[in-house]
């Protein structure tokens, strides 16, 4: 056999080996473990039973796991327990810093829905204020990112606040009973603030930055069935088209789907969102990428990273 012949059958051979074993990873797996918090397009996704419906001919089931934030969902989907989640811009950050097992999935931009909100008879009246005070945020959550962005725009440095780390749960109380001066939050929590625990909008994070939500893979499990978080992304990017077209159906739905969220709550939150998802481009790596070079330069996170090292690329089919 010619020299060119047997290379051309070897690259043939091992093509049809990677399909094979990619094929068999696929089949191997019967269930597929998906976090989600209160909020956004996998609530819809859940609530519509979209992954439900379009697995089950396969013979695959679809697992929820609501995380109240983040930061946990990194760490559960780092030890496996978790295939796929989406979380807000700084979980991931940490989470590669640390060495944990993730991959970038794809993004969807942050119009709207987050920012720092301070009692409503507060003297604190602009970010310049914010010196000296108490401010809520879970610590390595997209509110993270957003308190040393704000901080940053006046002058300001981490230094000159005093932060309080809690869980959103947590922070609600706190801040309803003056336990803190600021909260920095997201949606749903941000609505309930306003309307329930009579906050006041200090800023809007679209005032501040430019940010993106991440839809998050474990790594392995990227790596070993591909062909199906391609699918799990085009569910996910199948129901945000739908919801950018129909937010009160959206606010519905969330309202039916999140216990202790009403349906008011649920409408602002969604009428005042993104919904559009789509892939992690040059543009949305290199945005991320400066957030994690602040997080570096303040001692945040303990090496520099490349986000660019950890984004997903489909090479199955």
């Amino acid at each position: 056999m010619k020299r060119r012949e047997f290379l051309q059958l070897s690259l043939v051979t091992a093509a049809s080996a990677a399909l094979s074993r990619g094929a068999q990873a696929q089949a191997d797996t019967k269930e597929i473990r998906i976090g989600y918090q209160k909020n956004g397009v996998l609530v819809l996704t859940r609530q519509r039973e979209a992954l439900e419906n379009h697995f089950k001919p396969q013979g695959v089931s679809v697992k929820w796991v609501e995380f109240s934030s983040g930061p946990p969902m990194m760490e559960a989907m780092n030890v496996g327990s978790v295939d796929y989640g989406a979380v807000g811009d700084s979980p991931p950050i940490f989470a590669q810093a640390a060495g944990a097992a993730i991959v970038y999935a794809a993004a969807q931009p942050i119009i709207n829905g987050s920012g720092i909100l301070v009692p409503h008879n507060s003297a604190i009246k602009t970010i310049a204020d914010l010196k000296g005070k108490r401010v809520g945020f879970t610590k390595g959550s997209s509110a993270h990112n957003v308190v040393i962005q704000t901080l940053e725009k006046a002058g300001l440095t981490y230094d000159d606040i005093t932060p309080v780390y809690l869980t959103p749960p947590d922070a609600g109380p706190a801040f309803a009973n003056g336990g803190i001066d600021a909260w920095a939050i997201w949606d749903p929590y941000f609505a309930i603030a306003e309307t329930r625990q009579n906050g006041r909008i200090l800023i809007n994070t679209r005032d501040v930055t430019k940010t993106n939500a991440f839809y998050i893979a474990n790594r392995e499990f990227a790596n070993r069935h591909g062909a199906l978080l391609q699918q799990i992304v085009d569910v996910t990017t199948s129901s945000a088209k739908w919801a950018e077209a129909h937010p009160d159906e959206v606010a519905k739905s969330l309202a039916a789907a999140v216990t202790g969220v009403p349906l008011d709550i649920q409408t602002i939150a969604a009428r005042r969102a993104g919904f559009s998802v789509g892939p992690v481009t040059d543009d949305v790596m290199a945005t991320q990428q400066g957030v994690a070079d602040r997080f570096f330069k303040l001692g945040l996170i303990p090496k520099r990273i490349a986000i660019r090292d950890i984004v997903w690329r489909n090479t199955q089919t």
